[in-house]
């Protein structure tokens, strides 16, 4: 049960891996996918991303993403939707 007062967990993934070419989102190897972890929320998942990409920048093949779980989860969470009601 969430406690009073925290702010709603709106859950993200980041994970990546090596792309078998650039113009796609086809992985050479998924069982070499770098899962990064879970975060509560977008500011959280975007700094580990970033941390990431900038590790990998020299590999034009590396690609690190950012999945809305929270999305998948509760689709009432897609704040971007709501937003054009």
């Amino acid at each position: 049960m969430k406690k009073p007062g925290l702010p709603k967990q709106l859950i993200h993934l980041v994970f990546g891996g090596e792309l078998d070419d650039v113009k796609k989102v086809e992985f050479k190897d998924l069982s070499k996918l770098d899962v990064v972890g879970f975060f509560p929320n977008y500011a959280e998942a975007h700094k580990a991303w970033l941390g990431k990409a900038r590790e990998t920048i020299d590999n034009a093949q590396m690609r690190y993403f950012i999945v809305h779980l929270h999305r998948l989860l509760d689709p009432a969470t897609d704040t971007a939707k709501r937003k054009k009601s």
